[in-house]
């Protein structure tokens, strides 16, 4: 069981800076208000998780990536020489992929990644990434890190941090198991 956290305090916005009621109802064209402040936040999250995407998207556009894709190179890049179990890499993925087989196949035959498998136990295949994997990667953290500066950069310090444990506590309920 979760442990209980303290409650993230919040400072008002100054009053420019604040949304009007309704704003996500008119950025989406909904004629009716939502049925509650909860179903507001849920479509409010939904929206801005498509917008942030949207924009990661066209930064891998030049480079012929998907996101699930770069979120492979990023996790094997962190895994060092020695690679991951693909399983591993499944369960580490931000999203989770349906068919991570296929993506590390799409991965393979591009030359980002190399599998092999394992000598004590056939079952287990193990992926690294490819000197142009790492190559491709390292590359884009530049323009990754721009593209967050632009996205999240105009709010604070402690703004990021609250809104990151807000995020946290959201996915963290008593319900969820896992």
């Amino acid at each position: 069981m979760p442990t209980r956290r303290p409650p993230v305090l919040l400072a008002a916005a100054p009053v420019a800076e604040r949304r009007a009621p309704g704003d996500l109802q008119q950025e989406i064209k909904q004629v009716r208000p939502f049925r509650s402040p909860e179903a507001e936040l849920f479509v409010s999250v939904l929206r801005t998780s498509a917008v942030l995407v949207g924009e990661m998207v066209e930064v891998l556009r030049p480079y012929e990536l998907t996101q699930p894709q770069y979120n492979v190179l990023r996790i094997l890049r962190g895994a060092g020489a020695e690679g991951l179990a693909s399983g591993e890499v499944g369960e580490r993925m931000v999203s989770r992929e349906p068919d991570v087989t296929r993506l590390l196949d799409r991965m393979e035959a591009r030359g980002l990644v190399a599998r092999r498998r394992g000598s004590p136990d056939r079952r287990v295949v193990t992926v690294r990434l490819t000197a142009d994997g790492l190559r491709l990667v390292d590359a884009l953290d530049k323009p990754v890190q721009a593209m967050h500066a632009r996205q999240l950069g105009h709010l604070s310090g402690a703004e990021q941090r609250t809104l990151g444990e807000l995020l946290e506590r959201a996915r963290d309920r008593p319900d969820r198991a896992g």
